[in-house]
């Protein structure tokens, strides 16, 4: 586990940008395709690859919300990709990556990347990519937090 080290600027602000340009593309459920459609997941994905150049691992098929006392497969994905912060959850950084838990028994299943302290990019079924105010909701719900790596980063 990483303290909340942070990205320095110009990364985090190559991820907020990527994180932005998504924005106006549909919500379709599993998808990853920038302009065409995506979920908030296809958006993590989206912005990843644009990042480092190759895709993370393909997510198995998944339902839009969880059922209490599954396991937290968002949550240990991202664990193999992406660093954990240690801290408080009421205080996102610029490019971290939110996981959010909708209801207190049911597992994370949505995820948002912080553009500036107080708005975060998502996807939102009926909607599609968009950004929106990280309200006092958005961070009761909040279950982790990460950042993207360091390493391994796209230079083009």
């Amino acid at each position: 586990m990483s303290l909340n080290v942070g990205l320095n600027a110009s990364l985090s602000d190559k991820l907020v940008a990527e994180a932005r340009s998504w924005c106006g593309t549909p919500y379709r459920h599993q998808a990853s395709c920038k302009g065409v459609g995506a979920d908030c997941l296809g958006l993590l994905r989206g912005v990843y690859l644009a990042l480092y150049g190759t895709p993370p691992e393909t997510p198995p098929a998944y339902a839009a919300f969880g059922m209490a006392g599954e396991s937290e497969l968002l949550y240990d994905a991202a664990a193999r990709y992406l660093r954990p912060v240690i801290g408080p959850h009421h205080a996102p950084q610029k490019a971290d990556i939110l996981l959010f838990r909708m209801r207190r028994n049911l597992p994370m299943r949505h995820v948002g990347i912080v553009s500036t302290p107080t708005h975060m990019v998502h996807a939102v079924s009926g909607v599609g990519v968009c950004e929106v105010p990280l309200t006092r909701w958005w961070i009761r719900h909040c279950a982790a937090r990460f950042v993207f790596p360091t390493e391994g980063i796209s230079d083009e």
